[in-house]
């Protein structure tokens, strides 16, 4: 069996073929740091992790680079409104970013380079650009000439004589064309400059993916780029052209772009108050929510955020957690092999081969809930089966392993398990609770929320969750 990716370069789904046997080098455009992360930033995050999480079950040797923008208009306009350094603005919402990748149990990249460290490769590469005729100095500024790259709008899809039509013209701009884009700015008073050959200056946005992507994954050609899809233009298509004039190679042989999130219909905006950061989203709901609400969707498709989905993943969670509690109890204190069964060799492959056909986790979880059922099912109308204990605990052992090492779920709850007097009181809770004692039953469910335990009722009993 083979993977199969969409190529937004080609606009089809194609086999994933790397460029070098099984080393799959990829890079991510990360985070620009001038404030903090948001729930779609938890989105980006969270679907190229478990991307390079199923591509390593697969075998495949995965190096996986994401940068870190640390240099930028958007965060010298927040460090003068904030009446702080620009390095400093930086410096706390790199801690702030760490700290969201800890609460999302997502995996830091091999490596995550920032643009102020990459400073003399931005330099070297605009040199060549200049050298090579693909780009001009002007007044401090050096810009890249979109119109000798004749191959430019090839990811976007669209004529530079079409992009045209929508770009404003300034009388007083120092570019060539409109379509022009900065390679290097002159830095104003106060702003973050290094010195170059055009004078004090900074980076411009695109050319730091450019350099970080192949200094840091040690090639002219990316095995894939990925990103969100508002980035197809002009960023990325950016970054090839001046990518591929400085190397003479592709950039990137596939390129993969996840769909947006919107909340209640409407795009995220402070000016409309509905900009939920991670932190924020995290104080209302359990990161295994969140990370469910990310996988109803393909990747590729947008994704609108709304309470009712919310709970919808809650409630989709709590199938996990019913089973996981009810087969703890059949099997707690014993000692058990696990043993093979038709069934779950066949979910298994179903959710290999939702992943095979360009990540489909719709599809992948559906693979689960299936496994889930039938799994419940055994527990039902097989115990006379000599081996129940040994293919039950395979079952949930592999549902566990797809759900926690594919898709990043239970990382939070089953880094630690219930003490003896925790568990002794979510079992009193239940007893409590079938005796029809309720308030003994409220008093203890109090008492565990303090103790970071959440414990709620279902038609087919009580579940459990770390808060």
């Amino acid at each position: 069996m083979s993977i199969h990716i969409f190529n937004s370069l080609t606009k089809q789904k194609e086999e994933l073929v790397p460029l070098n046997g099984k080393t799959i080098k990829i890079y991510s455009c990360g985070v620009t740091v001038y404030d903090r992360c948001h729930i779609g930033h938890a989105r980006s995050l969270y679907v190229f992790d478990t991307i390079k999480r199923y591509l390593k079950f697969r075998g495949y040797d995965v190096q996986f680079v994401r940068n870190i923008t640390d240099v930028d208009d958007k965060i010298i306009n927040k460090a003068k409104e904030l009446n702080k350094s620009s390095d400093m603005v930086a410096k706390e919402n790199i801690e702030a970013y760490q700290q969201d990748l800890k609460s999302l149990g997502i995996d830091e990249a091999d490596c995550e380079p920032r643009a102020t460290d990459n400073i003399k490769e931005i330099i070297d590469a605009i040199t060549t650009l200049i050298q090579k005729g693909f780009a001009y100095a002007v007044e401090g500024d050096v810009y890249y000439n979109v119109r000798k790259f004749p191959e430019y709008g090839k990811l976007s899809g669209q004529s530079v004589d079409k992009m045209l039509e929508g770009v404003r013209i300034d009388q007083n701009d120092k570019k060539h064309d409109p379509l022009d884009f900065a390679l290097w700015k002159k830095s104003k008073d106060g702003e973050p400059a290094w010195d170059s050959p055009w004078g004090p200056g900074r980076p411009g946005w695109h050319i730091e993916c450019t350099c970080m992507s192949l200094k840091h994954l040690k090639t002219d050609t990316l095995d894939i780029h990925a990103g969100g899809r508002d980035l197809i233009f002009p960023h990325h298509e950016n970054e090839i052209a001046q990518s591929e004039a400085l190397t003479g190679k592709p950039f990137a042989k596939y390129w993969i772009h996840h769909g947006l999130l919107t909340i209640n219909g409407q795009k995220m905006a402070k000016s409309l108050g509905n900009f939920i950061t991670v932190v924020d989203a995290l104080k209302k709901y359990n990161v295994d929510t969140l990370k469910m609400f990310f996988l109803f969707s393909h990747y590729t498709s947008p994704i609108d955020y709304t309470e009712q989905k919310m709970d919808d993943a809650h409630k989709a969670l709590q199938k996990f957690d019913i089973l996981f509690w009810k087969v703890y109890e059949i099997l707690k204190h014993r000692q058990v092999t696990p043993v093979q069964s038709n069934f779950i060799d066949k979910h298994n492959q179903d959710f290999i081969e939702a992943m095979d056909d360009d990540f489909n986790t719709p599809q992948a979880l559906a693979s689960l809930f299936n496994f889930i059922n039938d799994t419940n099912r055994f527990i039902e109308e097989a115990q006379p089966n000599p081996n129940y204990e040994g293919i039950l605990y395979h079952a949930v052992d592999t549902i566990e392993g797809l759900a926690r090492g594919i898709l990043g779920l239970f990382s939070k709850e089953k880094d630690q398990d219930l003490s003896d007097e925790d568990r002794t009181l979510v079992e009193d809770r239940k007893k409590a609770r079938a005796n029809k004692d309720f308030k003994r039953s409220d008093e203890l469910r109090d008492l565990l929320k303090q103790r970071n335990i959440i414990v709620e009722d279902t038609k087919d009993g009580q579940t459990w969750r770390w808060a």
